[in-house]
């Protein structure tokens, strides 16, 4: 069922006349309708205005990205960063830079369209793509290889453990991960995976994300070694594009505190459903994350006639799989999580 809202979707909605219980979309830290957080970006709007469409090129330059960049380096435990308008344009902005190199592209199982360039199909299993590394590498071309995938792809076989990645020879490959479903929520401060998969012993290591999701701001970021987001940011492709929007920026780094006390909520959040639905068995979760995905879409129907509304819909193409979530956020009061799980309770219970 596809709802048309006249206002951002926070944890309820009404359509028709109804009013619905809202578990699903992105906002995991339910920050965007937050009073203080969007009392920043106003604040910031009047230091910054609304847009800035210069090139990163021109010869006047605001201080906020390279103030932004050194903050987000920080934070994730990189060398160096980049921001960009979208995560989407981050991913894009690696992938064709790979492609124009001495690079072969390889795509693991289920990630991200954002990282793929022209035809670009992924492997459908982890062993598919491990023997198609090895016999790439046994051939000595020169070509290094360069594996993308997210870091959450929802099958629970990357986050958070990413033992599946220890099989690949990853030594020899550099390694670019979509953390944008991990950024905000996961890792040390909620900082994203960067800190945990720099232990691997890959060639190198690249982190692209959306900071629209957790962290509620339209920016995307790339986090690496120093020399190749300068490379990076030497591309027309990045000098080409208008930067994210200035305010955005410095609202994320004023946020630094509202951030902390989301997260803490969230966590709140997280383990009281975890104890409401103990008995359920349908679900399936990653530990300390706030999405719950079935593959039953009867489940979809039943919490609709309840008035509860979910992520269940085809991504990113109406060939794809339904995507059917429960999305948990920091908003969510202990009222909204008790009626869920008096929903789903009482609709696995039924006959």
């Amino acid at each position: 069922m596809k709802v048309r809202v006249q206002t951002y979707p926070g944890t309820t909605l009404e359509y028709k006349g109804d009013k619905y219980h809202y578990f699903g979309g992105t906002s995991y830290l339910g920050i965007q309708l937050e009073p203080e957080f969007t009392a920043i970006a106003l604040e910031m709007i009047k230091r910054y205005g609304t847009n800035y469409g210069a090139s990163r090129r021109s010869n006047i330059q605001l201080e906020i990205y390279e103030q932004a960049e050194t903050y987000l380096a920080g934070w994730i435990g990189s060398e160096a960063s980049l921001t960009m308008s979208s995560g989407y344009l981050a991913g894009q902005l690696i992938a064709q830079h790979f492609k124009l190199g001495e690079h072969r592209l390889f795509y693991a199982p289920n990630s991200h369209s954002a990282l793929y360039t022209s035809n670009t199909k992924p492997y459908t299993t982890y062993t598919s793509l491990n023997i198609a590394l090895r016999e790439h590498l046994d051939k000595k071309e020169r070509a290094v290889p360069v594996v993308f995938l997210d870091s959450i792809d929802f099958s629970g076989c990357n986050y958070p453990d990413f033992e599946i990645l220890k099989s690949l020879p990853l030594d020899s490959c550099i390694l670019v991960v979509d953390d944008s479903h991990g950024i905000g929520v996961v890792g040390e401060n909620g900082a994203g995976v960067f800190r945990t998969l720099k232990s691997l012993p890959c060639r190198e290591l690249l982190v692209c994300a959306s900071l629209g999701k957790a962290t509620g701001i339209q920016a995307g970021v790339i986090a690496g070694e120093r020399l190749r987001i300068e490379k990076l940011k030497a591309s027309d492709f990045f000098n080409g594009a208008s930067p994210a929007a200035p305010f955005y920026l410095r609202q994320f780094i004023e946020a630094e505190e509202i951030y902390k006390l989301k997260r803490k909520k969230l966590q709140k959040n997280i383990s009281l459903f975890l104890n409401l639905t103990k008995d359920l068995n349908i679900l399936n979760s990653m530990p300390q994350y706030p999405v719950f995905g079935y593959s039953d879409h009867h489940v979809t129907e039943g919490l609709r006639e309840r008035y509860i509304l979910v992520t269940d819909f085809r991504y990113p193409t109406e060939d794809s799989y339904a995507t059917n979530r429960i999305v948990l956020t920091a908003a969510h009061t202990e009222e909204d999580i008790n009626a869920l799980a008096k929903a789903l309770n009482s609709l696995i219970k039924m006959p």
